[in-house]
């Protein structure tokens, strides 16, 4: 292409462009950005066709620097109005994670059709705008503008990632609106929404209505039961697809191994590890082989777990030692932390986590001075541990709640019905399990270190705040301590309230004093 350029006696526009759009097809962004160059200097103004190409390079790159001076360019030379140089704009912003510039631009164009509508909608549910997405949406609709699938295939994943289940069902409404509730991507996309929002129930009921589920659908819904308790039905989901003669994934299988995981059903975790390669040929990833470690340290098979890992056949990477040096921690073994630990801190000298982990062992087994040492020695190397907290969404407003945090206008409200909540807890028999608590303290002094917890703060405050009987859910970003869980339990019978807990793992449904995770997480 670039000889028969060369060769040619006079280059117009057409041609100029025609090599940039090849070079930026063919991924060979700086051959193209070259070639831009060599136009300028010969004379040859780019037009919106030129920038339009171009644009994608930075996107691609994620170089807002240099597709902002293309934006300049744009705007000193009228081309700004341009549709297919605004629509290359706001795809730039996005990939560089600057939704607000991809506004501007949207609102600044004259004539918006419907590629552009979903190209602003795409951009800001990628970078987690969900609310912004969900406006723009709305306007789309005010002006008129039908919405395509693909709208909703953006817009749906988008509220599970930050599992926005109220604005979910918004959107679910609008499918079933609009006439798309037939449509299997859709389909699969609210099924993934949902399991991920804590609502596995709707989420079964949409899978159970499709004809004819695809990988994707399967998929979905064999990984929701995984996190939300119910493996047996996962693995049953699994054997119904077989059956059915759809084939499975790598995802799939994923999905299968994450069930075992949660059920601490070891035998058949290696069964289907093995059934993925022998069966259909599909070469285990790491987070296949860390499933498997996190099945076996989970069951209490540490020296397993340490084999396998060690005898992998692609390199383990510190993720994958971590998922052993949890199960370390739950199972109080603290030699085969330590070995473990210093794997870790091999490949990955500032672990946060894995400091962190290794500390709390040493705490559950009693052992003081080197828990103190290690976080003394984490505290030079200006390393912060992340702040556990959770949130609950309430009429459209979410809550934070740190632990220990007594900002929240409701704290002290709350510490007053949670100790209401305990004094009838103690009478059903309830005792304050306080092995989480990783400082060396008098009991009574770890029994009031509890009463912090960010899940204890959002649960009780979601209780206050909603009418009885209806279902609390609480997101945390750390794994639920012991005592949590204990309280939750007590807590769901108590105010008769089912209380959905997501936390770093999975979903716990407490109702009636019983956790759907069967006191194994």
């Amino acid at each position: 292409m670039r000889k028969v350029f060369d060769e040619m006696p006079e280059k117009d526009p057409v041609s100029w462009n025609t090599l940039v759009f090849g070079y930026a097809e063919k991924g060979r962004h700086q051959e193209a950005l070259g070639v831009l160059r060599e136009m300028w200097v010969d004379g040859c103004k780019p037009n919106s066709f030129t920038l339009s190409s171009v644009l994608p390079i930075f996107a691609k790159c994620s170089d807002v620097r240099r597709g902002m001076e293309v934006h300049g360019f744009a705007t000193r030379n009228g081309f700004v109005d341009d549709v297919f140089v605004g629509s290359s704009l706001i795809d730039m912003y996005a990939n560089c994670t600057r939704t607000d510039y991809s506004v501007k631009v949207f609102d600044n164009l004259p004539c918006r059709d419907a590629i552009l509508w979903n190209s602003m909608l795409a951009g800001c549910a990628q970078n987690g705008s969900v609310e912004e997405a969900l406006r723009i949406f709305r306007r789309m609709l005010h002006s008129g503008i039908r919405p395509l699938p693909r709208t909703f295939s953006s817009l749906i994943p988008a509220c599970g990632n930050v599992a926005s289940l109220l604005l979910g069902k918004q959107l679910h409404a609008y499918v079933i609106f609009g006439g798309f509730d037939g449509n299997m991507f859709i389909s699969s996309s609210l099924i993934d929404m949902y399991c991920k929002c804590g609502n596995v129930s709707i989420a079964r009921h949409i899978f159970d209505r499709m004809q004819s589920p695809d990988t994707v659908s399967w998929t979905a819904m064999i990984m929701g039961h995984a996190l939300h308790g119910p493996a047996r039905e996962a693995l049953l989901l699994f054997d119904r697809m077989e059956l059915g003669n759809v084939k499975p994934n790598h995802i799939t299988f994923l999905a299968v191994l994450t069930a075992c995981s949660h059920a601490g059903l070891v035998d058949e975790g290696r069964k289907y590890f093995n059934r993925m390669s022998d069966h259909y040929g599909i070469v285990p990833s790491l987070e296949h082989y860390g499933a498997l470690a996190d099945i076996l340290g989970r069951a209490g098979e540490l020296e397993e777990a340490y084999n396998f890992i060690s005898k992998m056949q692609i390199k383990p990477t510190a993720s994958v030692w971590c998922t052993l040096l949890r199960a370390c921690k739950v199972h109080k073994n603290t030699v085969l932390a330590e070995k473990v630990a210093k794997k870790i801190f091999e490949l990955e000298p500032r672990s946060m986590g894995s400091h962190v982990i290794l500390s709390n062992t040493y705490s559950c087994s009693g052992r003081w001075n080197e828990a103190a040492h290690l976080r003394r020695s984490m505290r030079k190397k200006g390393m912060k541990k992340e702040p556990a907290c959770s949130w609950i969404e309430l009429k459209n407003k979410r809550h934070v709640f740190v632990a220990h945090d007594k900002s929240h206008p409701w704290y002290e409200r709350i510490i007053d019905a949670l100790n209401v909540f305990s004094e009838q807890m103690a009478r059903q028999g309830y005792v304050p399990n306080t092995e989480d608590v990783f400082q060396d303290l008098e009991e009574e002094q770890k029994s009031g270190v509890l009463c912090g917890h960010s899940e204890k703060l959002a649960m009780v405050f979601g209780i206050l705040n909603t009418p009885p009987g209806t279902t609390v859910r609480v997101m945390k970003n750390l794994r639920i301590c012991v005592d949590c869980h204990t309280v939750t339990k007590f807590l769901s019978k108590i105010a008769e309230r089912e209380i959905v807990m997501r936390d770093a793992n999975r979903f716990h449904h407490f109702k009636d004093r019983n956790c759907s995770c069967g006191d194994f997480w």
